[in-house]
């Protein structure tokens, strides 16, 4: 054969070689891990506890609850260092808690305070009613105790610490398809004292 043939044939092949080599590596890279996922579109918020002391088990309840009632949102604890978008801290004032819906990204504040405790308020209904706020519930008071959304007017006998049929609708609306994405933080600072 020519030598001509062999560096048509040679150019023909490296062509090939390079347009394959090309075509694999303007494939789009992997997409890091959504906050919204699968069909199912759940919304996955973390939270940062890291200066809530002693309140912890309360705040695994709360969040127990509301991953337990609420199919599109899922709340886990955020990893040292990574951003969390609900941030908890403990307070020796009264609770209070970003009204939401937050979005993932964006940070809303919850102060679990020990005046309410010591005036006989359950811990965990105060975790998982401030972490109501967050996911855009505002208060409902007065209410009953079978409210969680009631917070303090339901009486310090009350430790409902789950969201009612009504509550669990309100947040999955909020966050349905990825509505909350679209809709910005409230963003009110509510105070739950009597």
């Amino acid at each position: 054969m020519p030598l001509s043939t062999w560096l048509k044939a040679g150019t023909t092949a490296a062509a090939i070689v390079l347009a394959t080599a090309t075509a694999v590596s303007a494939a789009p890279a992997p997409a890091p891990e959504s906050s919204v996922s699968g069909a199912a579109a759940v919304v996955t918020l973390r939270y940062d506890d890291s200066r809530a002391g002693g309140w912890e088990a309360a705040i695994a309840a709360g969040v127990a609850s509301w991953n337990a009632n609420v199919d599109n949102v899922k709340l886990v604890e955020a990893a040292p260092g990574v951003r969390a978008e609900i941030v908890i801290v403990a307070t020796t004032g009264w609770p209070q808690a970003t009204l939401g819906p937050v979005r993932p990204g964006r940070q809303v504040r919850v102060e679990l305070g020990s005046q309410a405790v010591s005036q006989g308020y359950d811990k965990t209904r105060i975790a998982a009613h401030e972490l109501g706020h967050s996911l855009g519930l505002p208060d409902t008071k007065p209410g009953p105790c079978t409210q969680l959304m009631s917070g303090s007017s339901a009486g310090t006998s009350c430790v409902n610490a789950v969201p009612n049929a009504t509550e669990q609708a309100r947040v999955e609306s909020a966050y349905a398809n990825g509505a909350a994405l679209k809709v910005p933080t409230d963003g009110r600072m509510l105070v739950d004292m009597p």
